[in-house]
């Protein structure tokens, strides 16, 4: 484990992570950031989600002079989408040292980009046919650039724009610094390694994958405005142990964990705008089990050490793969199983099948559950709480009032009304959420319809609540698969 406290950073970087939520490197960042720190040019085989942006961004931000008013560094970006992901995350990463950068890309206004230009950003993100128009038109000079970033070398190569990197490479300074990052390496990306690096240090990165023997994967598609009661639903037939639900912004765990509150649930939020001692307090909370849902952004549970957690549910996907594999990998610890659920809406779909192909994993879709379905579930906590407590309670002192009732009325009668008293029945309190902005990828994917024809699983059916394959409209089979104990029956396991 590196921490980016360790790699020698200036501090007005070490704020911005910190501000961003994040401690420790990943693989592709410890091993690039020290050597492009000393002005090597570069090499990084990595695929995304691995976390190459900020390996490349950190780097080029530690060596901009914010007081020199030109363009010190660029970044080439094969699309639009990215070269705005791109362009935010430098702002974030940059925003202690205050370094300014602009994105330029086709099908934005051109004269509003000159306007933006004139302003002398430090950095500049482009795809290469506009950046190679600013260039033409001399509204973007770079001879005072001394760092360039091809990111996606690959997926440029693909989109035939090698002469343009060439043409946009020549106007730069021969002693500049060239960071090159691609997925694969195929002759042509070799052939502008040899003709525009010097030497070029090589790191090669794999994805991290999942330990896909512990974790089991799911996701729900469902509409926005429906995800909340998918959520409860869910909660009442898993019934977890413990459970962290993550959302995207501060508000939404804000408006989450009171909805849940408000629906029954002991439910608690973190996000970065809590003080230091409210934030141990609940997580202390959480740990002894007092409250049974946590609910955080990333930002929040970076770093968090809790052991118990049974199932994880991304009531927002994460915006990249790095991010998915840190929330599910609270879950399935210590050898213990454990369950992440992810929803998806429609326009979010390229965005799952990013995940998947980055971590290697191919989810499973749930069928998303009804009110009857949640109550079953319910019923099913208390059924084995009342065994349990048969099996391994002594109930002598209570008999006596057991047989006077049993001369009254009948045992089904008596097992209904227990039932009835212990069971959490669905709460159906309204419960109004403020939207999120969908996360959809930087490029889209294949479509939902075809997932199981592309990918050699046609003979896979959706799943039930519970993970059990659905192998037509027909199979009502809704028993349980013992995801998880109900609440009450781990506060007397303790």
């Amino acid at each position: 484990m590196t921490l980016f406290s360790e790699l020698g950073l200036q501090k007005s970087t070490l704020k911005s992570i910190e501000r961003m939520g994040f401690e420790e490197a990943t693989p592709i960042q410890a091993q690039t950031i020290p050597v492009a720190l000393q002005g090597k040019d570069l090499i990084g085989q990595a695929q995304t989600g691995t976390g190459k942006t900020a390996a490349f961004g950190i780097p080029l931000l530690e060596k901009i002079d914010i007081k020199a008013e030109h363009v010190q560094g660029i970044v080439i970006a094969p699309t639009r989408e990215l070269a705005i992901q791109v362009s935010e995350e430098l702002y974030k990463l940059g925003y202690g040292k205050k370094v300014s950068v602009l994105a330029v890309y086709g099908g934005q206004d051109i004269d509003r980009q000159i306007r933006a230009l004139k302003k002398k950003p430090h950095i500049i993100v482009g795809t290469p046919g506009r950046l190679l128009d600013h260039i033409k038109r001399k509204t973007l000079r770079l001879g005072d650039v001394q760092t360039v970033v091809l990111d996606e070398a690959d997926e440029m190569l693909n989109m035939g724009f090698i002469e343009d990197i060439e043409s946009i490479l020549s106007e730069v300074p021969e002693d500049h610094q060239t960071l090159l990052f691609s997925a694969t390496m195929p002759d042509p990306i070799r052939k502008i390694a040899e003709k525009f690096m010097n030497d070029p240090h090589l790191v090669k990165v794999k994805a991290k994958e999942m330990t896909v023997d512990r974790i089991q994967q799911y996701y729900l598609e469902v509409k926005e405005g429906e995800k909340f009661d998918a959520l409860t639903r869910l909660l009442d037939i898993q019934t977890p142990e413990l459970a962290i639900i993550f959302g995207r912004t501060k508000r939404r765990v804000d408006e989450l964990s009171s909805a849940l509150t408000l629906r029954g649930y002991t439910a608690e939020g973190i996000h970065g705008d809590l003080s230091q001692a409210k934030r141990l307090s609940v997580l202390k909370k959480f740990k002894e089990g007092s409250i049974d849902v946590l609910v955080a952004t990333d930002v929040a549970a970076r770093g968090l050490d809790i052991s118990g957690v049974t199932h994880v549910y991304n009531f927002d996907i994460p915006q990249d793969a790095e991010s998915y594999v840190h929330r599910i990998g609270r879950t399935g610890r210590a050898g213990k199983t454990g369950v992440a659920i992810s929803f998806v809406t429609y326009r979010e779909r390229s965005q799952l099948y990013v995940i998947e192909r980055t971590t290697n994993k191919r989810m499973e879709l749930l069928k998303t559950p009804t009110l009857s379905e949640a109550l079953e579930g319910q019923q099913k906590a208390v059924t084995d709480k009342i065994i349990q407590t048969i099996e391994s309670e002594d109930l002598s002192v209570y008999l006596p009032n057991a047989k006077d009732l049993l001369s009254r009325y009948s045992a089904e009668e008596l097992v209904a009304s227990v039932l009835k008293i212990m069971t959490k029945e669905p709460d159906a309190t309204p419960i109004k959420l403020t939207e999120e902005a969908p996360i959809r990828s930087k490029r889209e994917r294949k479509p939902f319809s075809n997932r199981g024809n592309n990918r050699g699983s046609g003979d896979r059916g959706r799943r039930d609540f519970g993970g059990k394959k659905r192998t037509g409209s027909g199979d009502r089979d809704r028993k349980s698969n013992g995801y998880g104990r109900s609440r009450k029956e781990k506060s007397n396991n303790q």
